[in-house]
């Protein structure tokens, strides 16, 4: 009885040990560094590609004022190769390394009030840093929500959504062109990113501040904390005074082209980045020329000149309430 009990344990405790011999480790894929076909051989997401759960390759980043596209809303993540980090490199761009993947998804939630009805996912758009030179692609996501395609030509589609007021509303929505892509993110004939500057990282997320996370976590480094950085204000907080805002506003909305190297520094002398003092902005030069152009939605001429098809009305009044501030 005894030996049979002692073979018995034996046996138990081979087959443990083949159990755990036998369990294969999860290998998380690398993010792609090169164009596919479909969204979801970039290896972004994890799961179901419509759930937008991130790999643990890449991390989130958000921004204390965005940009206007239409009430849609953004995920943004960034991937950078492992054993690398975007460097510190002042208040704007950080310097980020050879094959780093930046993604945004525009979504529509169905009805504001009530999350739980699901979202409309649009697109997703990415840069990729290559051979030193970033490059664009968009992917369209499909009608069942299931992968995004690669398309470079651009389109547009009709949306519907119910905003926290309960009002319906429709818009025939954008998806750009790699020739679009270039005319927001062209500088000097190069493309770069244009959201995440670390000035517009540089704030408080559920009470920790995003760039401290970037800090702790090794993905920024050549800074010791976020102190020595300067902060874009949020446009919707009032806290701040209405110039802060208003050209914190303006310098997501529309510094991307209205700065030198910019595609409309040929066009106007209007420099309209955050940092730019007031008497070198030509804002109150061209103020009523600025009002006009953002009073009215028409393709082709009010502004902003792409990446929108309705006005952001409490945009407009913010900077007209700026403006009115300068006559």
């Amino acid at each position: 009885m005894k030996n049979l009990s002692i073979l018995i344990l034996f046996a138990l405790l081979f087959t443990s040990c083949e159990k755990e011999d036998s369990i294969t480790p999860v290998v998380i894929p690398n993010v792609a560094t090169e164009f596919k076909t479909n969204l979801s051989e970039l290896n972004l997401f994890s799961g179901n590609l419509n759930e937008l759960n991130i790999t643990t390759k890449a991390f989130e980043y958000n921004l204390s004022t965005t940009l206007f596209s239409d009430y849609a809303h953004k995920q943004r993540i960034i991937a950078l190769p492992e054993g690398t980090s975007m460097e510190f490199d002042g208040d704007g761009l950080p310097l980020f390394p050879e094959n780093t993947v930046i993604a945004k998804t525009f979504y529509y939630n169905h009805d504001e009030r009530d999350l739980s009805l699901g979202r409309t996912i649009i697109e997703t758009r990415i840069l990729m840093k290559l051979n030193g030179e970033w490059e664009t692609g968009d992917y369209k996501w499909n009608d069942e929500q299931t992968e995004a395609v690669l398309d470079l030509g651009g389109s547009s589609l009709p949306v519907t959504w119910i905003d926290v007021e309960g009002n319906t509303n429709s818009t025939t929505y954008k998806i750009p062109s790699n020739t679009d892509c270039f005319t927001c993110h062209g500088n000097n004939g190069n493309i770069i990113p244009i959201g995440p500057k670390l000035r517009s990282m540089n704030f408080e997320i559920n009470g920790i501040n995003q760039l401290e996370q970037f800090i702790s976590n090794s993905q920024l480094t050549g800074v010791a904390n976020s102190a020595s950085i300067t902060s874009l204000p949020n446009w919707e907080d009032e806290g701040f005074r209405l110039e802060a805002r208003a050209r914190a506003y303006m310098d997501i909305n529309c510094a991307h082209c209205h700065i030198p190297g910019g595609s409309c520094a040929d066009e106007t002398t209007l420099n309209l980045a955050f940092e730019t003092p007031l008497d070198e902005s030509q804002i109150v030069e061209q103020s009523h020329l600025v009002s006009y152009r953002i009073s009215f939605y028409l393709d082709g001429l009010s502004m902003p000149f792409i990446g929108t098809s309705m006005m952001h009305t409490e945009g407009v009044e913010l900077i007209q309430s700026y403006l009115d501030t300068l006559e």
